[in-house]
């Protein structure tokens, strides 16, 4: 039974989206943790009402990020896990928190990767007038927003588009895709090596990489 731990900094729709899929396809996996850096996440409540251990690391009381990844590791790594999970987890990590999780934590991020990383991803998309949009799940590296790709979901971005609409339709796609993603990492159908993602069955899987 594989062990999971979850990061959120706010309400966690992505962290509840896995939570419901791990219960409703019987994942061989348990989510052991969600860990917030602010008390006031919404997700920490959900969590607790479906019988999951929450922490929080408050971000906001550290003078240094060194300070906080040291605690925040020190946190996750009492539950074990074998995959740590950032769901709108909204803080850069330190190059030494990330190469202690090298090859077993993910992220997703509302954009089509290397495009517009880091924030206010679809008012950038609207800015540049890009036809297409999406998400990308991807092994965390230190470089920002540059991990590995492991999977990628496209929705158009349609005329009359506000950054609210196109969030909207990112984000049930986010719902749909982070969950498979995380299932596929449990199930062993593919790790990070040498920094790049490799398939147990390369064949079966090529096509499955992006999901429009």
């Amino acid at each position: 039974m594989k062990r999971i731990v979850i990061l959120i900094s706010g309400r966690g729709s992505n962290m509840q989206a896995i939570v419901r899929a791990a219960r409703e396809e019987q994942w061989p996996a348990q989510i052991v943790a969600v860990i917030s850096n602010r008390s006031d996440a919404a997700g920490l409540e959900y969590a607790s009402n479906n019988g999951i251990a929450t922490e929080v690391i408050p971000s906001k009381q550290y003078t240094t990020r060194e300070s906080f990844d040291a605690d925040l590791r020190e946190a996750i790594d009492r539950f074990t896990p074998d995959l740590v999970v950032l769901a709108g987890f909204m803080r850069i990590l330190t190059p030494d928190f990330v190469a202690h999780y090298k090859g077993r934590m993910l992220n997703i991020h509302p954009s089509l990767l290397p495009d517009f990383p880091g924030l206010h991803t679809h008012q950038r998309a609207l800015d540049a007038g890009v036809k297409e949009h999406g998400a990308t799940v991807h092994f965390v590296t230190a470089e920002l927003d540059h991990g590995p790709t492991v999977a990628r979901a496209t929705v158009p971005v349609l005329p009359g588009d506000t950054e609210d609409v196109l969030s909207a339709r990112v984000l049930e796609q986010e719902h749909r895709l982070y969950p498979q993603a995380v299932r596929e990492f449990i199930d062993g159908t593919y790790r990070m090596e040498n920094g790049r993602v490799v398939f147990a069955d390369v064949a079966r899987h090529l096509d499955k990489k992006e999901v429009a």
